[in-house]
């Protein structure tokens, strides 16, 4: 059976990515001595709280048409799947290593790559008539995190 989704089940997954990032930087904060890591890693998790505010913002612009389901689902389970997919694959149960910091930067750039990968391929689930276009913006925000990361990680090799 193939799925369609339409862009308002996209940004609540996104809605719940970005809250297990956050979750997965606080945690690893919680586990750093170093006062500026743990710095980065709560302004890191305050980036992912903003960037689910900014989600939802854009969730809440949503034409009507754009939150119609594609597919006779009574049951909702178009979205169960969805989130589904978010919490066993991007953040989920990520633990941050106990290394160093830039094990947790490493681990965060791989999350931030997968997340971009799941939206890569859901922007395809996303009719053009239901909301595509707005899949990119999740995008656009996921690859500002590897910027960020990749600059810090970068930093740390000095």
């Amino acid at each position: 059976m193939s799925y369609d989704f339409n862009a308002d089940e996209m940004f609540e997954i996104a809605e719940q990515l970005e809250r297990n990032g956050a979750k997965f930087y606080r945690n690893a904060a919680g586990g750093i001595s170093d006062p500026a890591g743990k710095a980065l890693l709560i302004k890191l998790a305050g980036m992912e709280d903003e960037h689910e505010k900014t989600f939802h913002s854009l969730r809440a612009t949503l034409t009507e048409k754009e939150k119609t389901s594609t597919v006779f689902d009574p049951q909702n389970e178009a979205a169960l799947y969805l989130r589904a997919l978010a919490d066993t694959r991007v953040f989920f149960e990520k633990k941050a290593p106990d290394a160093s910091m830039r094990e947790i930067l490493k681990s965060a750039i791989e999350a931030e790559k997968d997340s971009i990968v799941f939206y890569l391929g859901m922007r395809d689930a996303v009719p053009e008539k239901f909301g595509r276009d707005k899949i990119e913006a999740i995008i656009k925000e996921e690859m500002g995190h590897i910027r960020l990361l990749s600059s810090e990680l970068a930093g740390l090799k000095k």
